[in-house]
Parts: C-alpha cells; sequence; structure tokens
C-alpha cells in the first residue's frame, strides 16, 4: 500500500465522492442524486432546468418496457419538453422534425441525439458555471467541514490503525 506524507492511502486508492466527483465530469455529476439535485438548484436560478429534466426524463425513458408505457412516456416527453406548446421547452436543433407520429411507434433511443444536444449544451455551458457557483462552493466547503471534523478525523484514524496492522 502507497501512503502520501501523512500515511494515508494515496488518492489512486481512495474513490474521489461528492463535490470532488462532481466536479470531475458531467458525467459523474449526474450519476450522483445529491449532484443532481444542487445542480437543478443552479439551473433553477439560471432558468435552465428544463435541460436536466429532460435529459432525465430520456435516461428514464430508455429503461421503459412495454409498447404502451414507451408510448405514454414519449407523449409526455414531447408535450413537456419538445412541443411548441411545451410548458418546460428545451432548445434543440431538429425538435421541428419530430412530430406527434412518431409517438405512435416510440423506441428506446428515439430522442437519443436531442439528449446528446441537450447533454453537450449543459456540458459546455452551464456546468462550468456550476463550479464556479455558490451552490457548489458552499456545498464543498461543507463537505470539507465535515471531513475534517474531530468525530470524521477519529474514524479515520481507527480505519487507518484497522488497514495498517
Amino acid at each position: 500500500e502507497i501512503n502520501d506524507s501523512e500515511g494515508h492511502p494515496s488518492s489512486s486508492h481512495q474513490t474521489l465522492k461528492g463535490t470532488s466527483k462532481w466536479a470531475t465530469s458531467l458525467e459523474n455529476l449526474l450519476e450522483d442524486p445529491e449532484g443532481v439535485k444542487r445542480f437543478r438548484e443552479f439551473l433553477k436560478k439560471e432558468f435552465s432546468e428544463e435541460n436536466v429534466l429532460f435529459w432525465l426524463a430520456c435516461e428514464e425513458f430508455k429503461k421503459t418496457q412495454g409498447k404502451k408505457q414507451m408510448q405514454e412516456k414519449a407523449k409526455e416527453i414531447y408535450m413537456t419538453f419538445l412541443s411548441s406548446k411545451a410548458s418546460s421547452q428545451v432548445n434543440v436543433e431538429g425538435q421541428s422534425r419530430l412530430s406527434e407520429t412518431i409517438l405512435e411507434t416510440p423506441h428506446p433511443l428515439m430522442f437519443q441525439k436531442l439528449q446528446d444536444q441537450i447533454f453537450n449544451l449543459m456540458k459546455y455551458d452551464s456546468y462550468s458555471r456550476f463550479l464556479k457557483s455558490d451552490i457548489f462552493l458552499n456545498h464543498k466547503k461543507s463537505e470539507e467541514q465535515e471531513e475534517n471534523s474531530p468525530e470524521a478525523q477519529t474514524a479515520a484514524k481507527r480505519a487507518s490503525r484497522i488497514y495498517n496492522t
């Protein structure tokens, strides 16, 4: 086992979690329910929460089983995010080509191109601003304070004694 100067296991053996993991990629952020919650909070302030909601709806849609359920979910996604009358319309190219007729014969990847556009929009636009936002920085600070609390340190010392014997 490789240890750093303070005798802690080196970072290559530690699993990143929380804000550290969110900061490595948008994919990691979107895999963490707490990360999604904080990102949504940020996007709401930027008036673009519909982007992450659409992305999440598409992820959920891919897991949908049964033609009837797929039709219902596809219609819901279309009406919520893609229709010209959508309540939370996302701004994607090609949505005008997506007509309601496609909803009759849905397939798991029918929204993939649009989902990828939204993902890239978030990745190259709002994600970098999120990492500089008060929401992210305050969450990171509170995580660091928890890690440096006396309880966390004694638990870490107990764990290191167990693993270093």
